[in-house]
């Protein structure tokens, strides 16, 4: 493996770059930058690295600018001192996010998301474009059925916020904090859904991308999510759908 560290403070870099020799001594630096300015113009010269290590906040602005100047297929690690870009960050090329002090143990299990990728087959591009094709060519729900009391309404999905399942009971929570109940299994909404618009995070829980509002890091490889409104149950993404869960928002 051939890494890049993209990391402005030369003690955090230094000590990165240990970790990374320690853990994996046959794996090569082939360089480090400090601003975003640097890193554009080593990407742009320099042969591709296998995976980049990239701080967020750099003496010049957002890592994220990155991005946006120059074409980006590697898998990047994120390194920061701060939680509140995980959202940002799930939605470019990231495969994991480090909170700094970087834990040995957590970076560890970083570069072994980076080992798992390279052992399974990619889809090609043409291929993704295939299947949101077909997906496109389906026709989703575009609003729900209420009844309350004895009136009925509908009710929009652009104004849906999550549905969760609770006693055997499907419930509709709306933006603006509405509850109500809806005639479905969990199983058979996901069928009306769009799932450029809805993800079930769980077996019990199923949200709009736009409900959210923050994403943690959670015991046992998980993550809550803050969303609004904010249930009585906390929001967590099961193990086994996180990495399908980043994948949905970087779509």
């Amino acid at each position: 493996m051939r890494y890049l560290i993209i990391e402005d403070e030369n003690p955090a870099a230094l000590r990165l770059e240990k970790m990374i020799k320690a853990l994996r001594p046959t794996c090569t630096m082939l360089g480090r930058t400090d601003s975003i300015d640097s890193s554009i113009d080593w990407l742009k010269s320099n042969e591709k690295p296998d995976l980049i290590f990239m701080d967020i906040q750099l003496a010049d602005g957002l890592s994220f600018e990155i991005f946006q100047k120059v074409q980006i297929k590697t898998p990047v690690i994120f390194t920061t001192a701060f939680d509140k870009y995980m959202l940002k960050a799930f939605k470019v090329n990231s495969i994991d996010y480090l909170l700094k002090p970087i834990d040995k143990g957590d970076l560890n299990l970083a570069i072994k998301q980076y080992d798992n990728l390279q052992e399974k087959e990619l889809l090609s591009s043409d291929a993704i474009q295939k299947m949101l094709g077909s997906f496109q060519k389906k026709e989703y729900k575009r609003r729900f059925l209420i009844k309350s009391g004895d009136h009925f309404s509908h009710i929009g999905v652009e104004d849906i916020a999550y549905f969760y399942s609770e006693d055997s009971v499907l419930f509709l929570m709306t933006n603006i904090n509405k509850k109500y109940i809806i005639e479905f299994t969990v199983d058979k909404l996901m069928e009306h859904l769009d799932p450029d618009c809805f993800f079930r995070i769980n077996r019990k829980v199923v949200l709009s991308d736009k409900s959210i509002d923050k994403i943690s890091s959670y015991f046992n490889s998980r993550l809550k999510l803050d969303i609004k409104p904010q249930p009585h149950f906390d929001i967590v993404v099961a193990r086994e759908k996180v990495k399908v869960f980043k994948e949905w928002l970087d779509s």
